[in-house]
Formats: C-alpha cells, structure tokens, sequence
C-alpha cells in the first residue's frame, strides 16, 4: 500500500474511506468546487419548522451539542434567526476541562437549556481502556453515545426534531451513502463509518446489554416513530472559522488554554476533553496524518491559507505528543507510560513506519515536504 496526498490539499489516502478523481484530487476537495444555493434550502428548513412548531411544549428540536463552537453556533442561529428552541444535549466528556466547562456555562446563560447524559463510568473508563489497547481508540466508545445520546433524549421527551453539525463523510471526505444521507442522519452511516461497529458487539464479562443503552441507537430513526435527525451543514454553508466567529459576537469563546491544541497550529477545536489530545496522537500513529494536517486541509480548501504555508505547519505541528497532558490520560486507562508505549507500536502500520536505530520514521512525509508547493 503506498500513501498519497491530495493535489490541492494535502489530504492523504489513509484518510478512511476518502475518494480521489483520477487528477489526484480528494472528494472534499470537489466537493468545495459545487456551487449550492442555500436560499432554496433555507425556506425547506423554515417549513421544517412549521411542521414541528407547537408539537412538544417547551422545545422544538434537539442540538447535538459539545458546548464547542460548531454546535453552540447552531444553537445560537436556531433561535436568532429562526426563533426556535432547542434542547441541547451533550454526552459527558472523558476528561472535562476548564475551557469546555467555561463555554457551556456561557451558552446556559444565554437563555439555552441543556442535559448531559453522564453515563456509568465504570463501564466507560472500561471500554475506553479497551478500545485503546484494541484498536487504538479510547474514544470509540464515546463517539457512539455523541451519536445516540441526542436521538435518545427526543424520543424520550418526544421531541421530533434533532440537529447534528457537519455531515462529515461529504464536508471532508469519505463515503457518501446517498444524496439524502447528505440531508438526513442514516443509522447504518453512522454505525459503519463513524463508529466502525454495532454497540450490541461490545458485550463481554464486565459489560452488560444494559450497560449499553446509552450507547445504541434507535433502529426505526426517521421511520414509524416520526422522529427527524438532520445535518446543519445541508441547510447552511459549513465554515467551523466562521463558526467561532458568529459565537464570539455573543461571549469570548475559550479556547486552548496552552495558545494552542496538541498537534496543530488552531486553539479552538475540540477544547472540552482532555483526551482529544491522546485521540489525534493516535490518529497520526494509525494513519499517518494528525489534527495538523487534517487542520491545515480544511484551511486550503476555504482558500484562508496557501499549499506552501500549510506544509509549513504540517512540519512544525503534525504528530506532536501531548506531554503536559498524556499523564491524565494514562490514569484515566490505567496504563504506565511502558505499556502504554507498548501499545502505541502496535498500531504503527507497517506500510507507513519504519523502525531504525534512531527510532520509528514515516515513510511518506518526506515525500510531501519535497513535493510541489
């Protein structure tokens, strides 16, 4: 297997279930080329108001909501230019940290209710420790109840209406199902793509069928039970720059406490859990990428930054290990730093590192700081 890099972004082919044109250009790429009109859409989502308008009490839709800048946008333009209200709903993180606490509280002020589905931690430090050493993931876990927690809380309340963020698969490459998956949330998207497994699958001798319901997902989403889950990013054009921007109008977001996320060169994604940090490390690890480049691709895409600046910050950024940081997460999984090395190597594919008396050394990296910029 032999990596390469998207001709406009750097994007590479390890990215998992990315698509490149023939030219060599990743399908996130193209898809920034489409010219959308979001007038048309825009009145779709009025009407999609109408429709719920008046069928629950007190809110008319759920957010799927982190307390970051994406989700807190949505829930500020729900209500600003819609006059909706939402419910926000977040799944706790593993490690909170004082910037993401600090920006939920904020949104709550803003007149915003929320719940956060805490869900049993035993069972969760658990899993996190298992999916770290098995698939190098400690946050495989959490992403599945990310994903089901707000479907969850509207069928529970009987609320019709959940908004998720960006679709991702379309905003920054993968596997598109369909046109409406675009649109709309689809169960088997989400359980093949974003989680990679079936939650019922996780079952052993510590964890229980019951132990997982936060963690599953309703089958019959969008079906007989008449509840919607729908992408933001459809109804609008999706730019996370010009999401912290429209949030910091309303209160000083905060971000990266250190000037900075481990491995990029931005201070305000994913600034809520303290184990982001050991998850993108992993990410470089297991596919030779980290948030840097993943960072840096977005950015050229937007056209904010140029190719030669963004190799720049993928030398600078990319792979960082996260020293100040790593020591919470290891006690949260219980590892030493040796086992905990032990099974970092493991994850190294073969095709992408190469082990020399001086240490391990990515094969490809070299080939995209020499190649055009």
């Amino acid at each position: 297997m032999e990596i390469k890099y998207c001709k406009k972004c750097f994007m590479p082919s390890t990215r998992p279930r990315v698509v490149f044109t023939e030219s060599g250009v990743c399908n996130a790429c193209e898809q920034k080329k489409k010219l959308i009109d979001y007038e048309p859409r825009k009145i779709e989502l009025a009407n999609i108001f109408k429709s719920v308008k008046g069928k629950h009490p007190e809110y008319d839709c759920v957010v799927a909501w982190s307390g970051g800048k994406d989700s807190s946008s949505i829930a500020i333009r729900l209500r600003e230019e819609f006059e909706i209200n939402p419910l926000l709903v977040t799944f706790s993180p593993l490690i909170p940290t004082p910037e993401g606490a600090f920006n939920k509280r904020k949104i709550n002020e803003l007149g915003f209710d929320s719940i956060e589905v805490t869900p049993n931690q035993r069972i969760s430090r658990y899993l996190s420790r298992r999916f770290f050493i098995e698939r190098g993931d400690p946050k495989l876990h959490w992403n599945a109840g990310i994903n089901s927690a707000p479907i969850r809380v509207a069928e529970y309340f009987k609320i019709p209406l959940v908004f998720y963020a960006e679709h991702g698969e379309s905003e920054y490459g993968g596997k598109v199902l369909s046109e409406n998956s675009l649109r709309e949330r689809d169960v088997q998207e989400i359980l093949e793509n974003q989680i990679g497994d079936d939650p019922i699958n996780w079952m052993d001798d510590m964890v229980s069928l019951e132990s997982l319901h936060n963690y599953q997902f309703p089958r019959n989403l969008g079906s007989d039970n008449n509840l919607k889950a729908l992408y933001f990013s459809y109804f609008s054009k999706w730019d996370v720059n010009e999401n912290i921007d429209y949030v910091n109008q309303y209160f000083n977001f905060a971000t990266s406490g250190r000037g900075r996320t481990y491995g990029t060169f931005t201070n305000y994604d994913s600034v809520d859990d303290q184990m982001d940090d050991l998850y993108y490390y992993m990410q470089y690890i297991k596919f030779g990428f980290g948030r840097c480049l993943r960072d840096v691709s977005r950015q050229i895409q937007h056209g904010r930054i140029s190719k030669s600046y963004g190799l720049q910050l993928i030398k600078e950024f990319d792979g960082e290990f996260p020293e100040d940081t790593i020591d919470g997460c290891l006690e949260y999984l219980d590892l030493t730093r040796t086992k905990f090395y032990e099974i970092v190597d493991q994850h190294r594919p073969s095709y992408i590192w190469q082990k020399s008396s001086e240490g391990w050394k990515h094969k490809y990296l070299s080939e995209l700081f020499q190649g055009d910029s």
